[in-house]
């Protein structure tokens, strides 16, 4: 099945570099659909709706800045969606980036980086990985980062917990306590085995191949198997796993 594409850029140089990098990352079949600004996107967004969410777009990358408005609207027009939202600008200050991720984008990249750096960051998608420009990745782990110690040195053990304690419980990213939810008996037999997978290691696009399935669909599995047991990562995904004896 073919892959819809969704890249919304004013810029023609841009967009058409930006279409280089999307064929250049996966070995998908693709339909690319290109527009330079926010009316055109929502209208193409649009043709969807209603349908079977297979049939809309599952890759978007957004610009920042276009002619009629704001990209991060368009992201938080977009929350509940099953594609993947991509934010591609030359912007990456922290006024930028971290209300782009507060809208529901999956990830954040510099047009200004090199055409390799952009596809290898594109792949991280099948790795199971949030695709994002290496600044960026350097300025989120500088702002959550702890506070060094008075030496000057970090210390071993400063923001984790311990990881081989059978009896503390398994906390999610905000420190919350966490027990299979009730909503674990809603997985479908699909999303336990993409679970299963995922726990034992295996990439998005393994796993794919293991089923006989396109890695866009699996992602759709993992978002779903994510909101339903109340998690944001994969460790916490497999914690669940081992607890109900999958894995």
């Amino acid at each position: 099945m073919t892959v819809k594409v969704l890249i919304i850029e004013d810029n023609p140089v841009a967009r058409s570099f930006l279409c280089r990098v999307v064929r250049e990352s996966f070995s998908d079949a693709m339909e690319i659909t290109e527009v330079g600004d926010l009316e055109n996107a929502r209208r193409q967004v649009g043709k969807f709706a209603g349908g079977a969410p297979e049939s809309g777009f599952k890759l978007i990358l957004v610009d920042l800045e276009l002619p009629d408005g704001n990209g991060m609207e368009f992201l938080a027009e977009l929350t509940g969606s099953a594609a993947i939202k991509i934010v591609t600008t030359l912007y990456s200050d922290d006024d930028h980036l971290f209300p782009a991720l507060q809208c529901g984008a999956d990830g954040y990249l510099l047009k200004e980086d090199r055409f390799e750096v952009l596809v290898e960051e594109l792949q991280r998608i099948v790795r199971g990985q949030p695709p994002l420009s290496p600044a960026i990745a350097r300025r989120l782990l500088s702002h959550f980062r702890p506070a060094s110690s008075d030496s000057g040195t970090m210390p071993l053990n400063s923001g984790f917990g311990s990881l081989s304690s059978s009896h503390a419980p398994f906390s999610n990213s905000r420190g919350v306590a966490l027990d299979p939810p009730p909503e674990w008996e809603r997985l479908t037999p699909r999303e336990s085995e993409v679970l299963t997978y995922l726990s034992k290691g295996f990439t998005i696009k393994e796993i794919a191949n293991l089923m006989g399935i396109k890695w866009f669909t699996v992602n759709d599995h993992i978002k779903s198997i994510y909101k339903k047991l109340n998690v944001s990562s994969r460790a916490e995904a497999a914690v669940l796993a081992s607890k109900q004896g999958l894995v």
